[in-house]
């Protein structure tokens, strides 16, 4: 019997979409979305003299999305973007998609970003993202987990020492990591002051 705090639902489902229980579709609409802004902000890519590595937003992306989605969402949010790769969808820097991006030279990073958004959603899971005094180490380190992934994966696919391996996909990389954790603790700390207020 329905009451007011729980209308009565359609005896049959009216369309497919009925058959999808709500916290499902949610979650499936959350990563989705994750999915697209992480697509959108690798296109915010500066090439780096000498490294077949860019600069790009996507390592904001797996932060933001991670701190915000949780563990399992943030990692499903990743696994759907490495797969967009593998279709060819044009998902990646300079709008660039395919087995390449996902097993070439710059793939160790894409791995890494899985690790990094667990880690990251864990730590947000218990409330890491909403002061910055945590939330800017907690992000640094994630993209540490990325690095961590990344730079032995070019060293062994391009052919370069470990030195030569830092030096082209590391080093470079270190102050926008910064920016980019400071950037997502400021942002981060602004919605749950403002979630708080409402």
């Amino acid at each position: 019997m329905a009451t007011a705090s729980s209308p009565a639902l359609p005896s049959r489902p009216l369309v497919l979409a009925d058959l999808v229980p709500a916290v499902r579709a949610r979650d499936a609409g959350l990563v989705a979305l994750g999915v697209l802004f992480t697509a959108l902000l690798a296109q915010v890519a500066v090439p780096v003299p000498g490294s077949p590595v860019p600069i790009t937003g996507q390592t904001l992306a797996v932060v933001l999305t991670a701190a915000s989605l949780g563990p399992v969402r943030g990692v499903a949010v990743q696994a759907v973007y490495m797969l967009a790769a593998l279709v060819g969808l044009p998902f990646y820097a300079e709008a660039s998609g395919g087995f390449d991006v996902v097993f070439g030279a710059t793939g160790g990073y894409v791995v890494g970003f899985l690790p990094a958004a667990w880690l990251i959603g864990l730590a947000a899971r218990h409330g890491a993202d909403r002061n910055p005094l945590k939330a800017v180490p907690l992000f640094i380190a994630g993209q540490a987990v990325i690095f961590a992934v990344g730079v032995p994966w070019l060293a062994v696919s391009v052919g370069l020492s470990a030195s030569e391996a830092l030096e082209a996909g590391f080093y470079p990389f270190i102050l926008g990591g910064i920016v980019k954790a400071a950037v997502a603790a400021a942002v981060l700390g602004t919605a749950w002051r403002f979630a708080h207020r409402r």
